[in-house]
């Protein structure tokens, strides 16, 4: 009856019955072995306490009464046994001191004594206690011990499985840095609350800001110490169980219910507010940044989780573009944006397809002559009708990377034919400038693209002026941008602070980033009526720059007056619509050819040349 009863057991296990099932009918054999007793197995979790996970004879009171229960030295005969690991036999629990505290709860059941042995895992842990109780005071007999004997093994086998079984599910659902449900378990989750039909749902995506710059700056000790703080965080400000790390750096938050459209943007504020206190992450007190969009079910037509992914992944890249460290709802309006930016890729892709993509170049010139002594290159587009796209119009189109980087080198492709074209005709060409962005540096082959295109022509790089905008140095503050500004200038290029003023640069960081020219943006010529503050900072500018022997351009031009007074400031160089605006390469030649400076002056010689 043993070898089958152990048989019936682990064929149980074998199937993956469930371990209450499987307990639960060890148990009822175990009592219908043993005459007038009725049994228990208890599991012991990691941090010695009680829980019942079978007693088919015992009443439900009796077992909610020591869920929860300590292990401890005085704690009954399951609670005394998990504690010292050895079986522990109370022949009467009427007089025994370690039921003084469960005697109240056993005598009114007719429970007069209780055996209670350990289960052990293979590495020596305590998983459990098997009990039996009886209704007479007196101890177990030689059949019960070997029946027990073979109990505590089924247990042992049945509650390791479980044990693994309980850990690959934790693997396979929860992220093991934050504990929080992983990808796998989201998606799950989302489809389990379309296919209930609980109303609306509300989806956030969360991503932390710049966790690069922290791994990098910080080591990734703190960047993961930052990931479980944010994670921490999002799990508190989200309702339990519905926060999940489904990236390396971003968290989802699903909110279910008829107020889901109501409680998403209050979810998003109470996380962003989350974040507010810095983190102690590694070594270093560090604020984390986070950065949300969010859509919910009444705007993705209910139960359409691609739709509904869709469009709080798509306010989150809105979010990341234009409002970094804030929070869009995906909506009408946003729509509308994206279709824009959609229009603006197909016209960008379509004239990158059918070479519609020209330079044009506006000049830069000496104010006290006039005369052309460098251009900046402009993208346009020509339209299938002839029609010429300012940047302005396809903008949008700029933001995404792969698009920016093949505008990029068709633009290096044709400065560089354009200015050996120029050479060719004798022109005393200074510089053109070309501007880049921040995806032409995370490629990290700028420096080879460049020297590429302008040996295909047989263009010198000292005609090259880089132009990068103040945005794009503080994004590359992991210093990637600057390596890559030092080596081109290595090799003869300068390079430009385009737009000075409306980005977050401070003065300091002249001091660290290589520039060679600052080129003031058209706000601050505008605002530079004589006496106020424009004309100070203007001043200012100029007086610091001639210290730094950085070159000063002012752009945005467009009257007398303008160029008279900053004649007066002592600005020697700029641009805008007064000298010219953007033209193609022939009317660009002619211009040269009229007021370029003339070949006399030696490159980098004149007063008003870009070389300091």
């Amino acid at each position: 009856m043993l070898a089958h009863f152990q048989q019936t057991i682990l064929e149980m296990i074998a199937r993956g019955r469930s371990a209450e099932e499987v307990a639960d009918s060890i148990c009822r054999h175990a009592e219908c072995a043993a005459e007038g007793v009725m049994c228990s197995l208890i599991l012991v979790d990691r941090s010695g306490r009680l829980h019942p996970l079978a007693g088919p004879s015992l009443p439900a009171h009796y077992s909610a009464a020591i869920d929860g229960m300590a292990a401890g030295p005085a704690a009954g005969s399951c609670g005394t046994a998990a504690f010292l690991r050895k079986p522990i036999a109370v022949t009467d629990i009427s007089t025994d001191p370690r039921w003084v505290d469960f005697r109240a709860l056993a005598e009114p059941l007719g429970i007069r004594a209780c055996w209670s042995s350990p289960i052990l895992h293979s590495d020596g842990r305590v998983l459990g206690t098997f009990a039996f109780y009886y209704s007479e005071s007196r101890g177990p007999s030689e059949q019960e011990e070997r029946l027990v004997a073979a109990c505590v093994d089924l247990c042992s086998i049945l509650l390791e499985r479980d044990e693994v079984r309980a850990e690959n599910h934790k693997l396979a659902y929860f992220d093991v840095l934050t504990k929080l449900g992983n990808r796998a378990n989201f998606n799950r989750t989302l489809d389990a609350a379309c296919g209930a039909g609980s109303g609306a749902i509300g989806l956030l995506f969360v991503d932390v800001d710049r966790l690069k710059r922290v791994n990098d700056t910080f080591g990734h000790g703190a960047g993961d110490d930052m990931i479980r703080e944010v994670g921490r965080r999002i799990a508190r400000s989200a309702w339990p169980g519905k926060a999940f790390r489904v990236g390396g750096d971003e968290f989802a938050v699903l909110i279910v219910g008829e107020s889901a459209d109501a409680e998403a943007p209050l979810a998003a504020e109470r996380i962003l507010a989350s974040m507010r206190e810095p983190a102690l992450c590694g070594a270093h007190v560090l604020e984390p940044g986070v950065t949300c969009g969010g859509a919910t079910s009444k705007a993705a037509n209910a139960c359409d989780t691609a739709k509904l992914r869709r469009n709080a992944d798509l306010a989150l890249y809105h979010a990341k573009e234009i409002t970094r460290g804030g929070f869009v709802l995906h909506g009408d309006e946003l729509a509308s944006t994206i279709a824009k930016r959609f229009r603006a890729l197909q016209t960008v892709t379509s004239a990158l397809a059918e070479d519609r993509m020209e330079a044009h170049y506006q000049p830069v010139v000496r104010l006290d002559t006039q005369e052309i002594i460098g251009l900046e290159a402009l993208c346009r587009i020509r339209t299938r009708d002839g029609e010429i796209l300012a940047a302005g119009s396809f903008a949008e189109a700029m933001l995404d990377l792969s698009i920016g980087s093949l505008v990029t080198d068709r633009m290096l492709s044709q400065v560089a034919r354009d200015v050996r074209h120029w050479l060719d005709q004798g022109i005393a060409l200074q510089h053109v400038g070309v501007n880049v962005s921040m995806a032409d540096f995370q490629r990290g082959d700028l420096r080879e693209r460049i020297s590429a295109a302008f040996a295909r022509h047989q263009a010198p790089l000292k005609h090259v002026i880089l132009e990068v905008t103040e945005s794009v140095y503080m994004e590359g503050s992991d210093r990637k941008v600057v390596r890559t500004i030092e080596e081109l200038r290595a090799e003869g290029l300068l390079v430009a602070l385009d737009d000075f003023g409306t980005g977050y640069a401070s003065l300091t960081h002249l001091l660290t980033f290589p520039v060679d020219i600052i080129k003031i943006d058209k706000s601050f010529v505008d605002r530079m009526a004589a006496g106020n503050a424009g004309e100070v900072i203007v001043k200012a500018l100029l007086d610091m720059a001639k210290g730094l022997r950085i070159r000063i351009v002012a752009e945005g031009v467009e009257s007398d007056e303008q160029s008279a007074q900053l004649q007066r400031l002592g600005c020697s160089l700029a641009q805008g619509y007064l000298f010219g605006r953007a033209a193609d390469r022939d009317a660009t030649t002619e211009a040269l050819l009229h007021f370029g400076q003339k070949p006399a002056a030696p490159l980098g010689g004149a007063t008003g040349s870009f070389a300091a």
